[in-house]
């Protein structure tokens, strides 16, 4: 399992020092990180929480999905990577 977890439908007001402190009842966090809008510097709504082991990545999962943050219901689960693109170099014309 991977040890990134991602964390959605966070309100707006939610810091990645909340997010940080919520999971650190789950385990060691090594990086916690609210996803900001590069415009506004407003939340986007979802982060990321990187757990030391993947014990404690799944015990925060089993915790936290579904629970309240700020009168939200959080959805926490394993990260996906991300897509790869094609840069404008890469692509055949």
């Amino acid at each position: 399992m991977n040890k990134k977890l991602y964390v959605g439908n966070l309100g707006y007001d939610v810091t990645s020092a909340h997010l940080e402190q919520l999971f650190s009842e789950h385990g060691t966090v090594e990086s916690a990180n609210v996803i900001e809008d590069r415009a506004s510097g407003r939340s986007k709504g979802f982060g990321f929480v990187e757990m030391s082991t993947s014990t404690e990545a799944q015990s925060a999962i089993t915790a936290l999905d579904g629970s309240s943050l700020e009168g939200r219901t959080i959805k926490v689960n394993e990260a996906k990577p991300r897509p790869t693109t094609a840069t404008r170099r890469d692509r055949r014309y």
